[in-house]
């Protein structure tokens, strides 16, 4: 089976590194999927959006991201978000609560993209 290395990366932290054989990200110009032998490329993600890796072990990683990049070279894949939550860290009723108290577009794309990388509908 082909795979891929991928690293996710927010400014605080690494949130994940390993081999994969496919990702799933939100970019500004619409969803991804990025499997071994893709093209290089360098898409901006959205603000809120949610990064699906798929490993070679056949779990599924996935993780709200605010904003950044994602990078596909020969080498594999880098998704540099500004920052970023795995699904499993996510506390979904205090999700929930920040989408009801968000003030502002952002606020509220970032809670929604909390409760959807949690697997809930919001």
């Amino acid at each position: 089976m082909a795979e891929i290395s991928v690293e996710l990366v927010a400014v605080e932290r690494r949130l994940w590194s390993g081999k994969a054989t496919m990702v799933i990200a939100q970019t500004t110009e619409g969803e991804l999927g990025v499997m071994p032998g893709h093209e290089p490329l360098l898409g901006q993600l959205v603000e809120g959006g949610v990064v699906k890796i798929r490993t070679t072990d056949g779990e599924t990683v996935i993780a709200a991201v605010y904003g950044g990049f994602l990078s596909i070279t020969g080498d594999g894949v880098s998704i540099l978000a500004e920052s970023a939550e795995l699904a499993e860290e996510i506390d979904i009723d205090q999700a929930r609560a920040d989408v009801a108290a968000a003030q502002d577009a952002d606020e509220r794309a970032r809670a929604e993209a909390r409760v959807r990388a949690a697997g809930q509908t919001v």
